[in-house]
């Protein structure tokens, strides 16, 4: 039977909310590094973020590895952590799944013992398998738990799927949400289209995953004319690596967004801040170098405000590009108001307790 998700938590996923994609603390062994682990993942709960994704990109895809077999312990760390907390409010577990239909069931087995909410379906690395396969792992995962569909981009190994895929996607059950990150107006634009088109449209929440375009993303309403009838479609929220730094100013930004959303007249001045959020995510996610730094950078930022010890990562290959560390700092100077440093340090001594 699948999971079942507390009518809080659905409304809290229906109305959008802050989810940080959860990186992965290690010590200079390259062991997991507990008392880092937990610290993040208490940073994102004080934070005011609305969950946490893990076991995903930003966690290190390595972690499934048999020689680091790390992905149930760290699910497992994150869990522990949200329950002892009793937070007042709904808080959303969800855990990444990704490889081929066995694998992928293998995994959603776990974050159902470990009682998570909801799968973030990856499709990536699976080049050799047809739409058709994908749409049958994907039902067959649904079956277990609810999912969080997922369209990676492939400069991080995604692959470009069909309107007609996310169409059909889109109306299996047990699918709640989808993640839009392909960093492409065309590919995102399929994927609302296609919800819009489905019969489960008003069942599907759409967050946006494009970390190069996150606040003009969360002020879009799409619509389209299905049928004769006139259909809307919001992004409601966000699911980014980029929320994994400066936490509490994304909940902060989010909830101006929110209110500005309401308003009957749009501040322009909200174009000149996407500009800046995308900015800083060039410095965090290394573009240039096809995001080859993408997760040491997440790495740096958190180390520079003592929430890692190091950027180390699980593969050797993951590291700064040069020039990266340069970047950082520009974007550190250039917009203050756009880190939390403030708020880290002066709960850092609690988190790490």
């Amino acid at each position: 039977m699948p999971a079942r998700l507390l009518v809080k938590k659905r409304e809290l996923l229906a109305e959008g909310t802050v989810i940080p994609a959860h990186p992965l603390a290690l010590t200079s062994e390259k062991k997991l590094n507990e008392k880092y682990q937990r610290g993040l993942t208490r940073y994102y709960m004080d934070a005011g973020a609305g969950g946490i994704a893990i076991g995903v990109h930003s966690t290190q895809f390595e972690i499934r590895d048999s020689k680091y077999n790390l992905y149930k312990p760290v699910l497992e760390l994150a869990s522990e952590e949200v329950d002892k907390a009793n937070l007042k409010r709904p808080f959303l577990k969800i855990a990444g799944v990704c490889g081929e239909t066995e694998q992928a069931l293998s995994e959603t087995k776990i974050a159902c013992d470990l009682n998570y909410d909801l799968v973030l379906l990856s499709m990536g690395g699976l080049s050799h398998y047809t739409e058709e396969q994908l749409l049958e792992r994907t039902r067959q995962v649904a079956k277990v738990m609810p999912v969080f569909g997922f369209y990676l981009q492939p400069a991080a190994g995604g692959r470009i799927l069909s309107f007609d895929f996310w169409r059909q996607f889109a109306e299996i059950t047990n699918v709640l949400a989808i993640k839009t990150a392909p960093f492409n107006r065309y590919y995102t634009l399929d994927v609302v289209r296609a919800v819009c088109a489905s019969s489960r449209r008003d069942k599907i929440s759409i967050y946006t995953g494009n970390d190069d375009n996150i606040i003009v993303d969360l002020f879009t309403k799409y619509q389209f004319n299905i049928d004769g009838k006139m259909v809307e479609k919001q992004i409601v929220g966000g699911l980014l690596g980029h929320w994994a730094v400066w936490t509490k100013k994304a909940v902060e930004l989010f909830e101006a967004i929110k209110v500005q959303r309401k308003s009957e007249t749009f501040d322009p001045a909200w174009l000149t801040a996407n500009v800046q959020v995308t900015d800083t995510n060039a410095a965090f996610f290394d573009p240039m170098n096809q995001y080859k730094g993408c997760i040491s950078g997440i790495h740096e930022v958190l180390r520079r405000q003592g929430l890692m010890e190091n950027i180390l990562c699980l593969s050797d290959h993951e590291k700064l590009s040069p020039g990266q560390a340069e970047e950082i700092d520009r974007i550190y100077k250039m917009y203050p108001q756009l880190n939390d440093d403030l708020f880290v340090k002066k709960h850092l001594a609690e988190w790490h307790k």
